[in-house]
């Protein structure tokens, strides 16, 4: 077993990142919103499996490159093993992200689901625009919890049952300030960017609303089921007196802390394969280009 987290994590990847965007979005993205109409040379950080290279490099011009850099050595063996199978010009890089260097030779430097789990996510900002060259491209597909965690609609259940709003918004923001690591940062991108340098900041939200419709065929449905399981929605807490003792020590008092437990097991009763919910992760998708 792998001492890096994500390297323990391949299967839940695979599982649950088709639940953020629809293709043709994507596509809509690439040559409508950012215009890229020559071939580029991308670099993706924290780029795990390579989700993104797979997704990005058939829309884009042919003769672009993907170049792959994560610190997990399980992932980056599963993408060396996914796109040996393509046509593709790619390369990978186990490295850690917060010491490596980088050369400034990329015309687009992505992340994805990745700024989120940095102590220090300026730095790493700033490392994204110092390999790009003039005029090149930052993007940035990261979370917004807060915007996300709003975006339920559980049949039958008022949404306050389930989601405590107030709460977890004083949760997400007590563990940024504790770890620097902060789940909201898809908000806060474009104020980053800018202040960084870069022009033209633009912010697009993701595409994607989830529906578990009990009309679908059962195979279609018991896979989005699974996958919204394995996302967190719904998932059964552990033990009252551990869950409130760990809330509470991220910063919810006894109260807080207690209401969120039972928010926490309502939803984990109520949702179920015969269940109709609709679910739109919020994904915030940041990008500005860098002059020099």
């Amino acid at each position: 077993m792998s001492d890096y987290y994500w390297d323990d994590q391949i299967e839940y990847l695979r599982n649950t990142r088709w639940l953020y965007y629809n293709d043709d979005y994507l596509e809509f993205l690439v040559q409508r919103v950012w215009k890229i109409e020559k071939s580029v040379d991308l670099i993706d950080y924290g780029c795990g499996y390579g989700y993104l290279g797979l997704k990005l490099l058939p829309i884009l011009p042919e003769g672009s490159t993907y170049t792959g850099l994560d610190k997990g050595e399980e992932l980056i063996k599963q993408a060396k093993e996914i796109f040996s199978k393509t046509s593709y010009q790619t390369t990978f890089i186990v490295d850690d992200i917060e010491t490596v260097q980088v050369k400034r030779q990329y015309d687009i430097a992505i992340s994805h689901a990745f700024l989120l789990h940095m102590t220090e996510p300026i730095t790493v900002l700033q490392k994204m625009i110092d390999s790009v060259v003039h005029e090149g491209r930052i993007i940035c597909f990261e979370p917004h919890w807060i915007a996300n965690m709003s975006n339920y609609e559980l049949h039958g259940l008022e949404q306050s049952k389930i989601i405590q709003l107030g709460i977890l918004q004083k949760l997400f923001e007590e563990d940024a300030k504790r770890s620097g690591k902060d789940g909201n940062i898809g908000m806060k991108n474009p104020i980053l960017l800018s202040q960084l340098g870069l022009r033209n900041v633009e912010c697009r939200v993701s595409d994607k609303v989830n529906f578990l419709d009990q009309h679908m065929a059962d195979s279609d449905k018991g896979k989005l089921f699974h996958a919204l399981k394995e996302e967190g929605l719904g998932q059964e807490p552990n033990a009252r007196n551990e869950v409130v003792a760990q809330l509470m020590e991220r910063g919810l008092n006894s109260e807080e802390a207690n209401r969120q437990y039972e928010a926490e097991s309502e939803f984990a009763r109520e949702f179920n394969e015969n269940s109709w919910l609709t679910y739109a992760p919020n994904m915030k998708i940041t990008s500005g280009i860098v002059t020099r």
